[in-house]
């Protein structure tokens, strides 16, 4: 193998469902670490099961369009996987997959078994048994297909990577039977380059409500899980006792969707008029701007991998309001970089409070050592030589 010949870089080949910023956190992830691995030096491609037509215009990465479908493309099926990975694979040293439950994993196990090319997978949160509670229903499709293939892709993995101990010790629990080599890797986002004062403009330009008085910012998918349907009942008893509270912004793509537009209705329910703003996804400039403007950063999910929107709040300097579903609650409570509570109705009421009754000085404070937070931990070469470290680890071990 190239990698364990004179400190050479490492080929790596990065495998994931879509590249689709609004798909959610694996393609940031796929996104990010692939520019933090190129500028360590390594080289990396991506594979994905899109058609190259459905790729963004410019995209600076070498990705590889697999797929034949258009549009939304579920499981993601493509005869293209299986050979073009087979005719590939030895042109890398290791092949990371990202995701469950999408062709992206059975068409990599079934394309490297046999061969000298080992594979990694990144669940992404996606073994938490907050899905099989929600959903149980679909828990038992996903325990028959666990079965007949997901079970098999992990325990063929040379390495299942978890985010953080939390999400290794929940993954346990969730499906049978579990057979995986585990390793926990360190995990971030890059840190806000760009002009700062263009990026407020940006925001301001794309929210100008947003700049009549202070705001906790929630950036994301507008999905269930998320627990924003609670955030906005907390909200709404908070500024009706205070009508000089900070507004909610609710940013992230979905607003068109059933989920959406009932939350659109919640909101004019329990929230006094304007004081929640939806200014759908954010990207660029505008999404900097906005972090970097928000009193803090809240996120009350029922469940949460990482949370890769934390951590580029941390790295803007704003404190995390996060609950203790959000998987690295208990670091960012040892950093005092934010508050953490659970997620229950009364609980997110309790974290807003907490949040209304700090004083000027210890939310400068806290956002300071979330600043911290974020060097030590979060910051995106940390995690890229993490994941360096893993990868030769089990190239070394296969060699």
């Amino acid at each position: 193998m190239s990698a364990l010949r004179n400190n050479t870089p490492l080929r790596l080949l990065q495998v994931v469902h879509t590249l689709r910023g609004e798909s959610g956190g694996p393609a940031e992830s796929v996104r990010r670490s692939t520019e933090a691995l190129l500028d360590l030096g390594h080289k990396v491609e991506i594979a994905t099961l899109e058609r190259p037509e459905d790729l963004q215009a410019g995209e600076n990465l070498t990705v590889h369009s697999l797929g034949i479908q258009a549009g939304d493309i579920g499981y993601g099926t493509t005869p293209k996987l299986i050979p073009w990975l087979k005719a590939a694979q030895h042109r890398f040293d290791a092949v990371i997959i990202h995701g469950l439950w999408q062709f992206q994993g059975w068409g990599a196990h079934l394309a490297l078994r046999g061969t000298k090319t080992p594979y990694i997978v990144f669940p992404h949160g996606m073994l938490d048994p907050w899905f099989r509670n929600k959903y149980p229903l679909k828990h038992y499709k996903k325990q028959l297909y666990w079965w007949l293939r997901e079970g098999r892709v992990l325990a063929g993995a040379a390495a299942v990577c978890f985010t953080c101990e939390e999400e290794q010790r929940l993954a346990k629990t969730t499906f049978f039977p579990y057979r995986v080599r585990e390793r926990v890797v360190a995990f971030g986002t890059a840190d806000p380059s760009g002009d700062p004062a263009g990026q407020h403009a940006a925001w301001a330009a794309h929210c100008p409500a947003a700049m009549e008085r202070p705001y906790l910012l929630f950036l994301g998918r507008l999905h269930p899980k998320k627990n924003i349907e609670t955030l906005l009942h907390a909200h709404g008893l908070w500024t009706a006792k205070d009508p000089a509270a900070p507004r909610l912004v609710i940013a992230g793509p979905g607003l068109e969707s059933a989920h959406g537009k009932g939350l659109l209705h919640l909101a004019g329910q329990v929230c006094p008029a304007g004081s929640v703003l939806w200014p759908g996804m954010l990207t660029g400039p505008a999404k900097i701007g906005a972090l970097r403007g928000c009193e803090a950063f809240v996120l009350a999910s029922h469940q949460e991998n990482f949370g890769i929107s934390v951590a580029e709040a941390l790295a803007c300097g704003r404190p995390a309001l996060i609950s203790d579903k959000v998987n690295i609650w208990r670091e960012i409570e040892s950093d005092n970089a934010g508050l953490v509570r659970g997620d229950t109705p009364e609980e997110v009421v309790a974290l807003l409070a907490a949040w209304s009754e700090l004083n000027a000085e210890q939310r400068e404070a806290m956002g300071r050592a979330a600043r911290r937070s974020f060097e030590t931990r979060f910051e995106i070469r940390h995690a890229a030589e993490s994941l360096a470290e893993t990868v030769l680890a089990v190239v070394k071990n296969q060699a």
